[in-house]
């Protein structure tokens, strides 16, 4: 079977045939989204109830999870056609007291977003920009919110979501990264400034930030930029800027004529001696 489509970054989607898939009750979905992030691997029955109950699993459990299962398993018999060779048992599978979504996806976002990035970050290391921030935007576009926005989230879940979007966040920085090193530093400029007032305490954007000011001709916004950061720091997590963003702001008080990003981000260090 490989006309199944999943979309986890943003809200769920999961289609059969192009035939929506997904419950509308909140509990089934969640199990649904768990089968279809881990698809073609077995997800037990004590990660299953786990993710909808957490530590208060009620005595009917296991017995309340089968009917989740089978309301998916409806779904996605009215789903294919009369004369297929594959029933719903089929496709959401039972095996090694667990479940299995068995179907190979014909598109996967998440799968995708990976992919794309694997590819940007391969075009960093051959010191190709271009090449790296085609691929990472193109991870970026398929983006249609925060991860699996409309599904109740319960601890598994939750653990998954945190890293895709740890994924997502490093995969923006690293599209900036390219972009810097293609000159772009006066376009980044308002993007970054979003991401920083949305994340204050985050040295990586704003070392960003400040390279892109002192590129851009804007050393005093730079310096402003590392004065918010140190306040933002102190004020709520009780500490000074890392040695690194310390480096940084005094090659901006010394006036460098620039400053290599290998300074600052030294897993680019290849890229950044050609730059």
């Amino acid at each position: 079977m490989q006309s199944l489509e999943i979309n986890v970054l943003g809200p769920l989607t999961v289609r059969l045939r192009s035939a929506s898939i997904v419950p509308t009750a909140g509990k089934p979905r969640q199990i649904l989204a768990l089968l279809a992030l881990r698809c073609g691997r077995v997800v037990p029955v004590s990660t299953l109830m786990e993710e909808v109950w957490g530590d208060a699993i009620p005595r009917s459990g296991a017995t309340t999870l089968q009917t989740y299962v089978l309301q998916l398993r409806r779904l996605i018999a009215e789903s294919l056609p009369s004369d297929s060779p594959w029933t719903a048992k089929d496709l959401l599978a039972t095996s090694y007291n667990g479940y299995q979504l068995t179907a190979t996806p014909c598109s996967f976002d998440l799968v995708e977003f990976n992919r794309l990035a694997v590819s940007g970050d391969a075009a960093l290391e051959k010191c190709d920009p271009a090449a790296a921030s085609k691929f990472l935007a193109q991870a970026m576009d398929l983006w249609r919110g925060q991860a699996l926005m409309d599904v109740p989230m319960g601890r598994m879940l939750a653990m998954e979501v945190i890293g895709i979007e740890e994924a997502r966040a490093r995969v923006h920085q690293q599209r900036i990264i390219a972009d810097l090193y293609l000159g772009k530093h006066a376009m980044l400029i308002p993007e970054l400034r979003k991401l920083v007032a949305e994340n204050p305490t985050d040295e990586n954007i704003s070392a960003l930030l400040m390279i892109a000011f002192q590129r851009s001709g804007s050393a005093p916004r730079a310096l402003q930029v590392f004065r918010d950061l140190r306040q933002a720091l102190i004020r709520e997590l009780g500490v000074e800027p890392s040695g690194r963003l310390q480096k940084l702001h005094q090659a901006l008080l010394s006036n460098a004529a620039d400053i290599p990003l290998r300074s600052i981000f030294a897993s680019e260090q290849r890229l950044a001696e050609t730059v």
